[in-house]
Parts: structure tokens; sequence; C-alpha cells
């Protein structure tokens, strides 16, 4: 009998010891408490695995390239949401402990904002936005009061940090150099001959990943009396950025950024900017939300971020953008940065070696690049290359100029009088780049898949065109 207790024993203690073991080990990515890394996030990724049914019938999980334009939901972004859905209620108008909830939840995500770039809630305020092209159309409407207002911005622009401008006020242009990066002296000679009010540009292009010194920009512009706004819809989920710069005259005066290209689902994203400025201007959006008070033939409008946010608001965006800023902060950004670099400098070295390849931008030093490569081969219609790789194998780029013409122009070396020719072509007849931009969970094994398919679908392209098209230029 003793023999048997102290066998019972030790098999109780092995159980146990196995139980905490277990518990030790579990996979931090499915904890309750998060533990969100670079090696786990992966498991997170909603549909990642889904398989979808090419063209050719098989049926295949996409290798998702084509992040710069949307990024897909992360599982906790999605829980979170369903979560807090069971307590929602009408924000700010309602009365009922729902509302309320809501009410707070959406007010308090302001803070977490403000917080993420490093904004002094003193100074600044929070208003949301559907998305990162919304966000600047409000801010143009506002802040722009008569068309001879002048905005300084680069050819680098993506077109929604750029039409909004053209359309509501007058925008002269910083050119880039022949690599494609930003030319600050050219911004400060066209601040120095030209009495700027706003100078906007891009935090990192969608179409070369460089990275702009937006506190450099920023100590520009206010040196000569204007106020700088960044675009912030491809930095987010890459670099840590802050408004604040080193000293005061580096500090940024608005951000603009999209919650879609930081893996939350339902749009959303947020403006971050001066709030006497804000609340000293108007955008050209009314109703529901933005008023104080309103009587037979006067208004009296509330102040900003109410004034900013007419009809009612997008709810999930705004949570799923909260839970969005917890993870990426957790996973942190030097982590991503180098996670990039890796990724970016495997895929540069492959195309480089694949004959006839165009690689745009600089190919030797890519330190200032966020997750974005874009290509061509001087001998195949880009977009026969880019249907193929989906089509035969499941890989996902995009193909064109990327909503930033101008500057895709300027990459081919194509002066403007040339591009009118392409004013009524379709797509495949339009000059065009192939870009490939990841995402967090992108893996160096998926780049080494594409290296691999590559070729073939070069080929195959070359018979398509060959059988179907007889394209006599690649325009590439």
């Amino acid at each position: 009998m003793k023999r048997s207790k102290k066998s019972l024993t030790v098999l109780l203690v092995l159980i146990l010891i196995i139980c905490m073991l277990s518990a030790c080990g579990q996979t931090p990515a499915s904890s309750a408490g998060g533990g969100y890394t670079i090696d786990n996030i992966r498991d997170q990724v909603v549909g990642l695995d889904e398989k979808m049914e090419l063209e050719n019938g098989k049926k295949i999980a996409v290798t998702n390239f084509d992040n710069a334009a949307t990024t897909p939901a992360l599982q906790p972004v999605v829980d979170e949401i369903d979560e807090q859905l069971k307590k929602y209620g009408s924000i700010g108008r309602g009365f009922s402990p729902k509302s309320d909830y809501s009410t707070d939840l959406y007010n308090n995500t302001r803070d977490k904002v403000l917080e993420f770039v490093g904004a002094d809630p003193e100074k600044y305020t929070v208003f949301y936005i559907n998305n990162t092209t919304d966000g600047l159309n409000k801010l143009a409407s506002a802040l722009i009061e008569k068309k001879s207002d002048l905005v300084l911005t680069t050819r680098i622009e993506h077109h929604s940090n750029d039409l909004p401008w053209r359309e509501n006020g007058t925008v002269i242009y910083a050119e880039v150099d022949d690599q494609g990066r930003v030319m600050y002296d050219e911004i400060e000679n066209q601040l120095k001959n030209n009495k700027v009010k706003y100078v906007s540009v891009t935090a990192a292009s969608n179409v070369t990943g460089y990275v702009t010194d937006v506190h450099r920009v920023a100590k520009l512009a206010h040196k000569y009396g204007a106020k700088i706004i960044v675009d912030g819809a491809q930095i987010v989920a890459h670099r840590k950025f802050s408004m604040m710069g080193e000293s005061e005259d580096e500090n940024i005066d608005f951000f603009v950024f999209s919650a879609h290209k930081m893996y939350s689902p339902f749009g959303g994203g947020a403006v971050v900017g001066l709030t006497d400025e804000l609340m000293s201007h108007m955008p050209k959006f009314y109703g529901g939300g933005t008023i104080h008070i309103v009587g037979d033939d006067w208004v009296e409008y509330a102040e900003a971020p109410k004034s900013y946010e007419a009809g009612s608001p997008n709810y999930p965006g705004v949570v799923g953008l909260g839970k969005a800023i917890d993870i990426l902060e957790e996973i942190g950004f030097d982590n991503i940065e180098a996670h990039e670099k890796a990724l970016n400098q495997k895929l540069v070295d492959g195309l480089l070696k694949i004959d006839n390849s165009i690689v745009y931008g600089d190919t030797e030093d890519l330190s200032d690049r966020v997750g974005v490569i874009t290509f061509n081969f001087s001998d195949i219609n880009s977009q026969l290359v880019a249907e193929e790789l989906s089509h035969t194998y499941g890989i996902a780029t995009r193909r064109g100029a990327f909503c930033a013409n101008p500057y895709v122009w300027r990459l081919y070396g194509l002066p403007d009088e040339a591009v009118r020719n392409f004013a009524e072509c379709s797509d495949m007849n339009t000059p065009g780049m192939i870009r490939v931009s990841f995402g967090i969970y992108n893996t160096e094994e998926e780049v080494d898949y594409l290296l691999e398919v590559l070729p073939k679908a070069i080929e195959q392209a070359k018979k398509t065109n060959e059988e179907n098209f007889g394209l006599a230029e690649p325009l590439y």
C-alpha cells in the first residue's frame, strides 16, 4: 500500500509538472494576454490559410504582397470589435448605459491615438475619418480659405495628397531626384520664393517605400511661415511616428492615417491636428453631430473635433483602430522595421538576378525604405506578368501606377505630354509597374516562392502575349 500511494503521489506530481509546462509553453499569440511578436503574428491573420480557386482550377492559399493597398484584419482586432458591439449604443446622443459606455470608449480612443503619435493633448486633438483620402479632403476643405492659398507638395505624392489641394487651392511642387527621393533643397527653394501657406508631404511613398524626413520638412516649413501636413498612410504600420521633433520648430502640425493599412477592418482612421488651428476652420461637411444649436436662419457649430465628424460615427472602425495600435506597439516598430528590411533585401537581390529586370529606386541603399518594392521587365508587359502570378500561382501583387501617376512617370522618364497618349487606353496598354508590398506577417519563404515562380510566370506571359495580343512594346 505504501508503494502504491508513493507511486500515485509521483504520478500526480508529474501530471502537475506537465500541466505547468504546458501552460508555460503556450504560444504567446494564442494566450489571453496577447504576447504578439513578428514570429507569431502570422497565426493571428484572418483568412491567411483560406484557399481560393485559381483560374486553372487549383485551390490555394493566397500569398498576399498587396499590403500597401490594404492589410488583412488581425483576429484579435475582429474579436475586440465583436466584444465591444455587445455593449454598443449611440455615440454622444443617447441616454443609456450602453450609449455612455460606447461614447466613453469612442472618446478615450482619441487619447490612445494622441499617445500613439506622441502628440501633446494640450495642443492637439483627434477627429475620426473614413480613410486617409477622406481626411486629406476634409483638411483641404477646411484649411484652404481661397483659391489663391498656396500649397507646396512633392512629386512623390499619392493622388490623395495632391488632388484635394489642387481643387481647393493652388499647388506648387518640389521635384524628386534621379532615384526618386524627395529633394529637400528643392522644398526650401520653393518656400523661399513663394508665399506658401501649407506644406503637405507623405511620410513614406506607396511606390518606392522611401521614408521622408518630415521633421526636416517641418523645420523648413515653419522657417518660412507655413504649416505642415503629413500623409501617414504608408508609415503607421511600418515605422514609429512622432508628431514631436527634436525641437519645437520640427513638430508636425497635422498627421493623417488609415486604420485599414494597419490590420483593422471596417475602414476608419484619424487626423491628429493642432486644436486651435482646427477650431478656427470648418470643413465643408455639415449635419448631425457638427452643431451646437440651430435656429431658423442661424447656426452655431460645435468645436473641433465634433465639427469634423458629421453624421453617425464608425464605431467598429474606432474600436478596431484602438486594438490595432495596441498590437503594433506590442510587436515593436524596431522589430517591424528590421523584418521589412530583411524582406526588401532578399527580394531586391533576387530580382536583380533575373534577366531584363528593372527595379525602381535605389537598389544599393535600402535603409530608408519601408516594405515596398516595385519592378518590371524590359521584354514583357507587366500586366501579363502580374495576372500570371495571380491566376497560376496565387500571388497577390499590384500592377499599375498606384494612384501616384506623376511620380511613376518620373521614374519611367516619361514626359507629361507623352502620358496624354495613354488617357484612353486599357490597363494593359498603359505603362505600369508591379508592386510587392510587405506586411508584418510576410515571410522570407514567401519571397523565395515568388522568386522561384517569377521566371515561369514571365515565360507564360510571353506566350500569352504572343498568342492573344502581339504587343510589340512591353509598355512597362
